[in-house]
């Protein structure tokens, strides 16, 4: 038995831009750039391991969809809001069209908002685009993060990077951190603009500051790897806790990762396999695979080799093999092993 098991933490994320997502639940195609500048995370430490680097698990992704914040003509009530937040999007739709016509730049951004997602009307992504662009033009920051995301995937129109560009700096500035964190990663990825890491870093910081989960996340990444910052460990964590706390979940994988090893944090194992819990039910192959491991070794917490081999056939399925703990799982007794494999399969519903 293992005197101790020191966690590795996932490579840095490749980031990526993602355009309006198609659906209000669906997520959006995702795009793979694979910026230079992030360098894959080394294993930390010759304690028992996947005998391969896990792969980065899915980047953090900005929030596509833009919800029009309230029109401000009226502080104390808002019924447009009102009917959009409680799904009453045909009533919705109504009202912003009256308000629209009146000049209201919210009502605008949110009949573009209801075009781009069908919501209580067809998708039309063109008419979508003329109400966010007539909001950008009269000034909402929702609304020039909202076009700027149709033109740089295309649609509602032709792809128009030099104008998406335009938009998502111009909304940035007016503190929009969705804009600010997708600017970040065109500067990052160096394909749509020159690459400026220090740039990107500086984008990321203000979007963390508002409150942006996948900025923060994306930042703690700059600042464990030096990436247009000096290295700084324990602003790193902060970053994670604080986007663990919104249900970040790669940051919730880092976060545990950290308290496990008190890596610029104090070691709090018992908090970390907490957490890894909460991100391997989240579905975090990699939160699944650590989570296995402290379990069959019994390390940070109480030792549950059938849960732990649950959750590493689990993690199996999702491309986190590990030939050690398929050994291992080989070598345990015949009546173990049936009741880890019927727990793997009916969390993955194939019972």
């Amino acid at each position: 038995m293992l005197a101790a098991l020191l966690l590795t933490a996932p490579a840095a994320a490749q980031l990526q831009i993602t355009p309006p997502a198609t659906t209000p639940s669906a997520p959006a195609e995702k795009q793979k750039p694979k910026p230079p500048t992030i360098a894959k995370k080394k294993e930390a430490a010759p304690a028992p391991k996947p005998s391969a680097s896990p792969k980065p698990s899915p980047s953090p992704k900005p929030a596509a969809t833009v919800i029009p914040a309230p029109p401000t003509d009226d502080p104390n009530v808002d019924l447009v809001f009102g009917a959009y937040q409680r799904g009453q999007y045909k009533t919705a739709f109504e009202l912003a069209t009256a308000r629209a016509q009146g000049g209201d730049p919210k009502a605008m951004t949110m009949l573009g908002e209801l075009y781009s997602n069908a919501m209580g009307i067809r998708r039309d992504y063109a008419k979508a685009a003329e109400w966010y662009k007539r909001a950008a033009d009269a000034g909402d920051r929702e609304a020039m993060f909202a076009l700027a995301m149709l033109r740089i995937s295309g649609r509602g129109g032709p792809v128009d990077k030099t104008e998406a560009v335009r938009l998502m700096a111009s909304a940035a500035k007016l503190g929009e951190p969705k804009a600010a964190y997708n600017l970040a990663l065109l500067y990052l990825d160096g394909q749509t603009l020159p690459q400026d890491v220090r740039r990107s870093a500086e984008l990321l910081r203000q979007a963390a500051d508002a409150g942006l989960p996948e900025a923060q996340y994306a930042l703690a990444t700059f600042y464990k790897e030096g990436t247009g910052v000096p290295k700084d460990p324990e602003r790193a964590v902060r970053l994670l806790q604080a986007a663990s706390l919104a249900d970040n979940v790669d940051a919730e994988v880092e976060y545990a990762i950290a308290m496990f090893n008190g890596t610029g944090t104090p070691k709090n194992q018992p908090a970390a396999v907490a957490l890894l819990r909460k991100a391997s039910r989240q579905g975090s192959s990699i939160a699944q695979n650590r989570l296995a491991w402290v379990l069959i070794n019994g390390v940070g917490t109480s030792m549950d080799k059938v849960e732990g081999f649950k959750w590493h056939l689990v993690a199996k399925t999702a491309g986190k093999g590990d030939p050690e703990l398929d050994k291992q799982l080989s070598d345990l007794p015949a009546e173990e092993r049936a009741k880890a494999e019927a727990a793997a399969r009916k969390w993955l519903g194939t019972k």
